[in-house]
């Protein structure tokens, strides 16, 4: 049998496992292994595995493997993960949607995303025999928003699935995140999560899409404060000229939960 060093880690609900990729592990088929170890029954349970590789171009690569062995490009709570576990007040972050710069203050991570594309507002779509009109933008991974009322009575899941799935958005699928307006500066989210497939605690790139969303369709602030499924409340920084964004950055706690090794 073959041991995997892993750390298991949180942010704000969406829960990591961790692993730095060492020669032994070279010929590891890390969509396989993903399903694997990801599983809450038969593995350490997780949505995702980060693999951290040595990069050329930064302090590190992350790559992120959905529970389903998927690979995405971008996941912004698993970024938060790797930079407290990198544990450097400033690095940069490799992945396949760019560069990611970050900060760390005690277990309060800061990542700047790359800026968003593809955004497209009030798309008409037909999902369960119901007229729907979804947002979309891309924040390093494709995100459909969708405002709400009743944000605890939606049916998360069943509708979710139906809009990942929907022919909008082949053949990459989508996100979906549902956001309920409390406030000028604040609003709730829940997301169904592409790779997953399935409602999460928390969404990294859904809170930016969602917090980016609002504020095109509202006189809000530069700051929107975010509260997830889990509970926390995520605060997203931005600058705004028009319906341009950048300098977008995601603000959140990480912390490792423990350290263990998985056998294959």
């Amino acid at each position: 049998m073959r041991k995997i060093d892993f750390t298991k880690m949180v942010a704000s609900g969406n829960d990591f496992v961790v692993v730095e990729k060492k020669p032994q592990l070279a010929s590891c088929n890390w969509r396989v292994l993903a399903r694997r170890i990801c599983d809450r029954k038969f593995g350490a349970g997780a949505d995702g595995v980060l693999l951290l590789e040595k990069s050329r171009i930064s302090d590190c690569r992350m790559r992120i493997f959905n529970a389903d062995g998927s690979e995405a490009e971008m996941c912004g709570n698993g970024a938060r993960c790797t930079v407290l576990y990198m544990g450097k007040k400033e690095s940069k972050l490799e992945t396949k949607a760019g560069i990611i710069e970050s900060s760390l203050t005690g277990d309060k991570a800061r990542i700047k995303l790359t800026n968003p594309v593809n955004l497209r507002l009030d798309i008409p779509i037909k999902v369960n025999n119901r007229n729907l009109k979804v947002n979309f933008i891309d924040t390093g991974v494709p995100h459909a928003v969708i405002f709400v009322e009743g944000l605890d009575e939606i049916h998360v899941s069943q509708i979710g699935r139906a809009i990942r799935n929907h022919k909008e958005f082949a053949p990459r699928g989508t996100n979906v995140d549902f956001m309920e307006a409390l406030g000028k500066d604040l609003i709730a989210i829940r997301t169904y999560e592409r790779g997953v497939e399935d409602e999460t605690l928390a969404c990294g790139t859904g809170t930016v899409a969602s917090a980016v969303i609002f504020a095109l369709k509202s006189d809000s602030g530069n700051k929107i404060n975010v509260r997830t499924k889990s509970g926390e409340i995520l605060k997203v920084y931005f600058d705004r000229v028009n319906n341009k964004f950048r300098d977008i950055w995601l603000e959140g706690r990480a912390r490792i939960v423990y350290k263990g090794e998985y056998y294959v």
